[in-house]
């Protein structure tokens, strides 16, 4: 099965996000974003699976939880920058 992780700003707004997802009935699971995909500092994903990405983003974006990037991972276990329009 093939992940997303939505890169959040903060430990704060992962934890929005998980609340919201989840409250819309979309599984989602917190991290501390891995070190090949993290811009800067200490920040926080959320993992969904594939088929709940687009119906995810444009939940965030209208909860004003806009992701700053969004990254799907290979079997090698690398990470790939998507690029997600919410639309």
């Amino acid at each position: 099965m093939k992940y997303y992780y939505i890169v959040c700003r903060s430990v704060t707004y992962a934890q929005k996000t998980v609340k919201t997802l989840e409250s819309s009935g979309i599984s989602a699971v917190m991290y501390r974003t891995p070190k090949s995909m993290a811009l800067e500092g200490c920040s926080y994903c959320v993992k969904i699976t594939e088929s709940r990405l687009t119906e995810s983003i444009k939940l965030l974006s209208s909860k004003n939880l806009q992701p700053l990037r969004v990254f799907s991972r290979f079997d090698d276990g690398s990470f790939y920058e998507e690029n997600v329009i919410a639309g």
